[in-house]
């Protein structure tokens, strides 16, 4: 039985390759807590596999400041304030430069862009965080990014000649299914509900890439700043959503870290540590247990507006049969400070490179404690698989980790029963997944919709379209 964490990082492409070739290049543009991006990348539309070009990454505490002639919109979990007009600019700079240094054209290269965001922290409201993805088509716009880009497309001639013979617009429609499964009947229980859809649908496609048949049913967790992800049923041809997440995730080791960097770096996160080497001795489990119990993993219940600093609706999770679980270091983020005294003490005592180490055992302890609240809950079936992405679970030892230690409630290991697998970028490889279902543009001979061991949906698909559509 073999403890290897199965770690995908996409091949890189070239531009010129692409034109030599059937591809779908599409654009995430990301705006985080702690990083803005915009990462190119481009799908093989004959074998599934997906490529990344190019990626541009910055600090998001490095956009510019809000002018007074402009109105404070939201802000960042560290109090960075923003304007629509700053995260215009500063998504029209990703984009340029990102294209720019991929020698492509926005025109003539670029078929798609997604937008998405995990900034949530000045909103009252799960739907307010439109605001928020209105600004990032802002500043798609500002560099020529045409609205027919950024929306799905109703019928095969709205796509370019090239890709025509590659869409089943004329068959089938785009009906809300991203990779085969549907979204909850209420899509406002938490304020970065796209995060979740995508990274499910990145590590679906991420897997296209292996042997390995990661269909639904799925469970899969972004540790971004913020906690994303979701578990999908075995339905067919399309699988519903009966679990959701929501909270903290890399923001709890930025908070250690920061404790590290106080006084001098007041909006410091463990990128700030990430040239340092890990210490090679284990952290004791006394430590791991004190960071712990500032954490809490737990079932959102009704009444709750906010879990972990992200709006959320868990009134709209029961009403969809939906289990929302967050993760809260105190109330609404009340403990991160305590975590930042603690993380100090730790790097006085044993240094930053121990402290990074502990960091690793910490967020690997988290994933097992929501996989075991999610087993609890009755989410997981048996063939259930598991996808993790994100800065706060890919880095450093943390996959080892976790392939080493995860458990199932029996007390199994968990590789030994069911696939893990690591996915670098998978919100990038989601909008790239996101662009062809939204564009009807499945690859038949090797399908990502549908279940583990099944057949092509399309036909399925159909028919359920037809019955729909007879109901009318």
């Amino acid at each position: 039985m073999s403890t290897r964490p199965i770690f995908i990082n996409p091949r890189r492409i070239g531009v010129s390759s692409l034109r030599l070739g059937a591809f779908y290049t599409v654009a995430s543009v990301e705006l985080g807590n702690t990083t803005a991006k915009c990462i190119l990348t481009s799908t093989n539309l004959k074998t599934a596999e997906i490529f990344v070009i190019e990626k541009e990454i910055v600090l998001t505490r490095g956009i510019r400041s809000v002018v007074p002639t402009e109105s404070v919109f939201g802000r960042t979990m560290t109090g960075i304030e923003l304007s629509q007009e700053s995260v215009a600019e500063l998504v029209a700079t990703l984009i340029s430069s990102v294209v720019s240094r991929a020698r492509m054209s926005i025109e003539g290269d670029l078929h798609f862009v997604v937008r998405s965001t995990g900034i949530t922290a000045g909103f009252e409201r799960p739907e307010e965080i439109g605001t928020i993805v209105k600004a990032l088509a802002d500043g798609c716009l500002l560099v020529g990014v045409p609205p027919k880009k950024m929306t799905a497309s109703l019928a095969p001639n709205n796509l370019p000649p090239s890709l025509r013979d590659y869409t089943w617009l004329q068959r089938v429609h785009f009906d809300g299914a991203i990779a085969s499964s549907l979204p909850p009947a209420n899509t406002e229980i938490v304020a970065n509900e796209m995060e979740g859809e995508l990274v499910t649908a990145g590590i679906k496609g991420a897997a296209k890439s292996t042997d390995i048949d990661f269909r639904n049913p799925v469970m899969t967790l972004d540790f971004g700043t913020t906690l994303a992800g979701r578990v999908t049923d075995d339905g067919h041809p399309y699988a519903k959503t009966i679990g959701s997440f929501a909270g903290l995730a890399g923001a709890i080791p930025d908070a250690l870290a920061r404790g590290a960097l106080l006084p001098e770096n007041p909006l410091g996160c463990v990128m700030d540590l990430s040239e340092n080497k890990r210490s090679k001795a284990e952290a004791t489990q006394d430590e791991v247990d004190a960071v712990h119990e500032y954490i809490r993993v737990e079932r959102v219940t009704p009444g709750t507006k906010r879990f972990g600093t992200v709006p959320v609706n868990a009134e709209a999770a029961d009403e969809s049969g939906v289990v929302l679980i967050g993760v809260d270091a105190g109330t609404d983020g009340s403990r991160l400070a305590d975590l930042e005294i603690l993380g100090r003490g730790i790097v006085e005592a044993n240094g930053i490179s121990y402290l990074l180490r502990l960091i690793d055992e910490v967020q690997a302890r988290t994933a097992q404690r929501i996989v075991s609240l999610a087993e609890e809950e009755g989410l997981l079936h048996p063939n259930t698989s598991l996808g993790l992405t994100g800065r706060g679970i890919t880095t450093g030892e943390k996959p080892s980790i976790i392939a080493s230690t995860l458990e199932s409630k029996d007390g199994k290991h968990w590789m030994g029963n069911r696939d893990l697998i690591f996915v670098e970028d998978g919100l990038a490889l989601g909008a790239a997944v996101a662009g062809r279902c939204m564009n009807s543009m499945g690859t038949r001979t090797n399908p990502m919709g549908g279940r583990k061991g099944d057949g092509c949906i399309m036909g399925a698909r159909m028919k359920r379209q037809r019955h729909h559509q007879s109901k009318r």
